[in-house]
C-alpha cells in the first residue's frame, strides 16, 4: 500500500475549479497545457510528489487513472491523469517534462499504487527512469531488451542479442529454502488457471501465500505502436476488437471512437448513438457469460455444467452480434462518427430474436444463482476470500466488476455520461463484501441490467421514424487534428475503465496513442488479494479479477 496515505478525506462532492487548481499548485506550476478534457498543470520532475500528493489529499482526485508517457525532439514527458472516483468528469492533467540528457522524474507510486506498473510501463517502451520507484524492472519486454520501442532513436532492425550471463533459465524450478519454511512456486505462463499467458511468482509459508509477483508481457503485440502507425479514419478501428478479444470488441471500439470522436470534434448522430449502445450491452453479457463460466471452472472445476451453460447462453449473444455486426469476434462495426451499417433487413427478425434471448435470461439467471451462488462449495472458496478493501482498491486505481465488488460506486457510463446511457433507465450494481463472491455477484446483477438497457434499446430503435434513421454523420474521408491537440476519454468496457490519450501532430495519423487497460491495473493488485490466502485462494482471487493477456500486455 502507498506510504503516503491521505491525511484528510476531502469533500469529494465539491466542485474544484481551474482557479482552485492554480492556488493549490501554486509556484510549482511552470505553465499550462490543456487537454480536451482537463486542465493541464506543467511541473519540475522533483514537485511530483508533492504536487500529487495535495492534489490527491486537499482536492479530492483519488483516481490515478493513466499515466501517458512520450518522447518529443527536445523532451521526454509524462502525463498523470487524474481523476475523481465520484466524480470522473472532474479531470486534471499533471504534465512533467525532463531533458533528453537526463530523462529522470520523481516517482508517483508512494502517492498512488497503481503508477508501479504504469511507470515501469514508461521505462520500458520510452526510456524514462523514475526516481525512488521500489520496483525500476521492465515490465512487458524481456530483462535483456536493448532500447526503449517508442523512443524516437529506437532503432527497429538492431539485433537483440543476449549475453551469455543471461542465458539463465528466467524460470526457476520450483525449490524449498533449507533455511526457512518458505517455498517459491511457478504458476504459469502455461497453466488452465491463469487465463492466457501469465507467470506469477509465488512464495509461500506451507500452503500460504507470503508473496505474489504478476510477470505480464508474454503476450505483447506492440497495438499501440500500430495504432500510431495507422490513419484515424480508417486504420486504426480494426485493432480495438483485439484487445479484450473476449467478446468485448464493440466495448474497446467505442473507446477509441470516443476518442478520436473527442480530438476531431465529431458529432454522432442520436440513432447510432442508440446502436451503439445496445451492441456495447451485448457485448457486456457475453463477456460476464464467459467469466461466470471460466471463474467456476477455476474455483471447482465444474467443466460440463456452468461452463457449458455460459458457453450456452453466450453463442445465442454471439449469434445476434453476428448478425448485427457480420463478425463474430473482430466485429470493425463502429465508424467514427456512428456504425457500419443499420440493423440487419428484416429489422424485425432481428429484434424479435434478440427479444427472445431476453425474454429467457431471466429464468437462466435463476438457474445460475441455483447452481453457482447458492453451492456449498462455491461459497467456501469464494466468501471472505480475495479480500480487496475499497481504498485499496482506489490505490490501484481498479475500476468495474473489480472496484464495484469492493462497494466503490463507479461506472463511467453513469458519471462521464457518453452513447446514449443517460437517456434510460438501468442501476450501476455495488456489493460491499469486498471478496471473490462479490465481485461474482456484480457480474451476475450486471447482465441483469445490461438487459434492461438492450430491451430499452430495443424499443425506441423499433418506432424510430424512418426518415431519422441516421447512422454517419458526415466525417471527412482524411482527418487532421490541429497539431498538439490532446485528449483523454474512456468508456466503461466489461473490465472495468477502458481508456484512450491521443496526441495530434497536425497529420494523418497519431503522435501518440496510448491504451489504459483496465486489466493492467486491476491485475496489480492481485498481491493485495492473495497475500495471507491459501495457493487454492490465489487461483480464485485472480479468476475474479477477470483479466485478459491480451489488454494487459497490448
Amino acid at each position: 500500500m502507498s506510504t503516503l496515505e491521505p491525511k484528510s478525506q476531502p469533500d469529494l462532492d465539491v466542485e474544484v475549479t481551474e482557479d482552485d487548481l492554480e492556488e493549490l499548485i501554486g509556484n510549482r506550476a511552470l505553465g499550462r497545457d490543456d487537454h480536451l478534457n482537463a486542465p493541464g498543470f506543467v511541473i519540475r520532475p522533483d514537485d511530483v510528489q508533492d504536487v500529487l500528493t495535495a492534489l490527491r489529499d486537499e482536492a479530492g482526485f483519488d483516481h490515478l487513472s493513466c499515466l501517458t508517457a512520450q518522447q518529443y525532439e527536445d523532451r521526454y514527458e509524462s502525463i498523470y491523469h487524474l481523476k475523481k472516483y465520484a466524480d470522473p468528469t472532474q479531470e486534471v492533467s499533471v504534465v512533467v517534462p525532463t531533458s533528453l540528457d537526463e530523462p529522470t522524474s520523481q516517482s508517483a507510486t508512494p502517492v498512488y499504487e497503481t503508477a508501479n506498473w504504469h511507470e515501469r510501463e514508461a521505462f520500458d517502451l520510452v526510456g524514462i527512469d523514475y526516481g525512488g520507484h521500489p520496483d525500476p524492472r521492465r515490465i512487458l519486454l524481456p530483462e535483456t531488451w536493448q532500447g526503449h520501442p517508442l523512443s524516437l532513436d529506437y532503432d527497429q532492425d538492431k539485433p537483440q542479442i543476449v549475453t551469455l550471463t543471461e542465458h539463465a533459465n528466467p524460470i526457476q524450478p520450483d525449490y524449498h529454502d533449507a533455511e526457512s519454511d518458505t517455498m517459491f512456486l511457478n504458476i504459469g505462463p502455461h497453466h488452465p488457471a491463469t487465463h492466457g499467458v501469465l507467470h506469477l511468482k509465488t512464495v509461500l509459508d506451507g500452503e500460504t501465500v507470503v508473496d505474489v509477483d504478476p510477470d505480464v508481457g508474454y503476450l505483447h503485440r506492440c497495438e499501440e505502436q500500430m495504432c500510431q502507425s495507422g490513419t484515424y479514419r480508417h486504420q486504426i478501428m480494426p485493432y480495438p476488437d483485439r484487445w479484450d478479444y473476449v467478446s468485448s470488441g464493440l466495448l474497446n471500439e467505442w473507446a477509441y471512437a470516443r476518442a478520436a470522436e473527442d480530438l476531431a470534434d465529431i458529432e454522432v448522430p442520436e440513432y447510432a448513438q442508440l446502436i451503439r449502445t445496445m451492441g456495447a450491452e451485448l457485448c457486456r453479457i457475453a463477456a460476464h457469460m464467459l467469466a461466470l463460466g471460466t471463474f467456476c471452472l477455476d474455483v471447482y472445476g465444474d467443466f460440463n455444467a456452468i461452463f457449458m451453460y455460459t458457453m450456452r447462453d453466450r453463442e445465442v449473444v454471439q449469434d445476434i452480434l453476428e448478425d448485427l455486426t457480420g463478425q463474430r469476434l473482430m466485429f470493425n462495426y463502429f465508424r467514427l462518427g456512428g456504425v457500419a451499417w443499420d440493423l440487419p433487413e428484416p429489422r424485425e427478425e432481428f429484434i424479435e430474436k434478440t427479444r427472445d434471448f431476453l425474454d429467457g435470461l431471466p429464468a437462466k439467471v435463476e438457474e445460475y444463482n441455483d447452481l453457482v451462488t447458492a453451492n456449498e462449495i462455491f461459497q467456501i472458496r469464494c466468501v471472505d476470500t480475495g479480500i480487496l478493501e475499497p481504498e485499496a482498491a482506489k490505490q490501484y486505481g481498479c475500476t468495474g466488476p473489480v472496484a464495484r465488488g469492493s462497494g466503490v460506486d463507479y461506472d463511467v457510463r453513469r458519471d462521464d455520461p457518453y452513447g446514449y446511457y443517460e437517456n434510460l433507465e438501468w442501476d450501476v450494481v455495488t456489493e460491499d463484501g469486498c471478496d471473490n463472491y462479490s465481485r461474482v455477484l456484480v457480474r451476475m446483477k450486471e447482465v441483469e441490467q445490461s438487459a434492461r438497457i438492450v430491451e430499452q434499446c430495443l424499443d425506441l430503435l423499433e418506432d424510430w421514424p424512418e426518415d431519422e434513421r441516421e447512422i454517419q454523420s458526415n466525417v471527412p474521408r482524411t482527418l487532421k487534428p490541429d497539431a498538439d491537440t490532446e485528449t483523454y476519454r474512456a468508456v466503461e468496457g466489461a473490465k472495468g475503465e477502458l481508456g484512450i490519450y491521443i496526441r495530434s501532430d497536425g497529420t494523418d495519423k497519431p503522435a501518440r496513442f496510448k491504451i489504459r487497460s483496465p486489466c493492467f491495473s486491476n491485475l496489480q493488485a492481485l498481491e493485495e488479494l492473495a497475500e495471507g490466502e491459501y495457493v487454492a485462494d490465489l487461483v480464485a482471487a485472480l479468476g475474479s479479477l477477470d483479466i485478459v493477456l491480451g489488454e494487459v500486455d497490448r
